[in-house]
């Protein structure tokens, strides 16, 4: 038997469902940009970058919400970084260059020692690699 009004139709429209995930504060509509969880047993709000997947138990946020995010006293919010954010390089990172760039260097010093040092160098200079090159410090 058919019904009156014709064939059964969705609730939704297809055309009103967005493929960009929303913040989950209520009567917010902004794109959500970071992913909150909870872990009870250590008292702990995480808020880190989008998950790939919505999840039952996680609650997506926008830029406004994440910024002002709370938890209940005696809670920590641990903040994770957006991996797609580019990284401020720090003193430890650049000096963990420099001796990287130290020691791919050694191995040229005693090729050259033991050549005899065809070129004139500049004092400064203690090794090249291609269009790099080594400078002693001036403190020694």
């Amino acid at each position: 038997m058919e019904s009156r009004r014709g064939p059964l139709k969705s609730a939704v429209p297809s055309n009103v469902v967005s493929p960009v995930r929303r913040c989950s504060r209520t009567a917010c509509g902004r794109p959500a940009v970071a992913t909150l969880t909870y872990v009870y047993a250590d008292s702990t709000a995480v808020l880190g970058p989008l998950a790939t997947y919505a999840e039952p138990h996680c609650y997506d946020l926008c830029a406004e919400h994440s910024e002002r995010l709370t938890a209940p006293r005696g809670w920590e919010v641990v903040r994770l970084l957006d991996g797609s954010a580019p990284a401020r390089p720090s003193g430890d990172d650049l000096e963990a260059l420099a001796n990287a760039v130290r020691e791919a260097a050694r191995p040229q010093e005693r090729a050259a020692g033991a050549g005899g040092g065809a070129r004139a160098a500049d004092p400064m200079e203690v090794a090249r690699r291609g269009h790099l090159r080594v400078l002693r410090s001036p403190d020694n």
